[in-house]
């Protein structure tokens, strides 16, 4: 059997397909994780707001065996203690923020395999503790070299030391969570991924958009194996 990743839904305000508001799942992710030999499974974002929808979060990942963090609109300036927001902030969605957050804590803590996106790898930073630059330029629309450290899961799992990007993000990781170590950088510094040496279970996570070329590029395909392979052998405490 396939092991079932859980994506988070993203809302949309419309669909081709659909008269109405929408919850959506990039395309060119699902088959990424399909073609890696997962389930796409899509997860409706509902924000804890007590103690029983912690545990109902618990309960709706227990089923599976793997979580991709996708990206998205920018996570709300204050929740990594921001006290002005800059113009350049967009898509800013409480509910979807509370969610994605819940969601990394809780893979996190139990070790359940995680693969976070551009967006994704911000809230796992966020949840750790770090901080996000609000709006930064020349990294939007353009792909670029990052060099890969040696001795790094993401160096192990592309099995290079360089890595060609696909970038669209506005914003990146500026003070590091705690845990976190930079795995792949571009020239200029800016971290193009993270990954948790000392924590539980299988976890990386990549600035860019590794979906967008994994049809044809072994390097972006093989981070969505990985994972999926990871989710094929995940300790009995994810499902904690």
């Amino acid at each position: 059997m396939r092991p079932l990743v859980a994506v988070p839904a993203r809302f949309s305000a419309s669909a081709s397909a659909l008269r109405f508001r929408a919850e959506v799942v990039a395309r060119s992710l699902a088959e990424a994780v399909f073609e890696a030999g997962g389930e796409p499974v899509m997860l409706h974002p509902h924000a804890p707001r007590g103690v029983a929808d912690s545990i109902e979060i618990a309960e709706r990942l227990a089923r599976c065996d793997a979580l991709l963090l996708p990206g998205g609109g920018d996570l709300a300036p204050y929740r990594y203690g921001a006290a002005v927001t800059h113009d350049a902030v967009y898509d800013v969605d409480a509910e979807q923020d509370a969610f994605d957050l819940a969601l990394a804590a809780h893979a996190l803590t139990v070790g359940l395999p995680t693969l976070a996106i551009c967006r994704g790898m911000q809230v796992v930073n966020v949840v750790l503790g770090g901080t996000l630059r609000q709006d930064i330029r020349g990294h939007k629309h353009v792909v670029q070299l990052a060099a890969v450290k040696t001795g790094t899961l993401l160096a192990a799992t592309v099995g290079a030391d360089s890595i060609r990007v696909s970038c669209f993000h506005h914003q990146c990781l500026e003070r590091l969570g705690d845990g976190l170590v930079a795995g792949a950088r571009t020239c200029d510094g800016t971290i193009e991924s993270v990954e948790r040496p000392d924590g539980p279970g299988w976890f990386l996570g990549v600035q860019w958009h590794p979906e967008d070329t994994a049809q044809f590029d072994q390097a972006s395909k093989s981070l969505f194996r990985a994972l999926v392979v990871a989710a094929a052998i995940k300790p009995a405490v994810s499902r904690a």
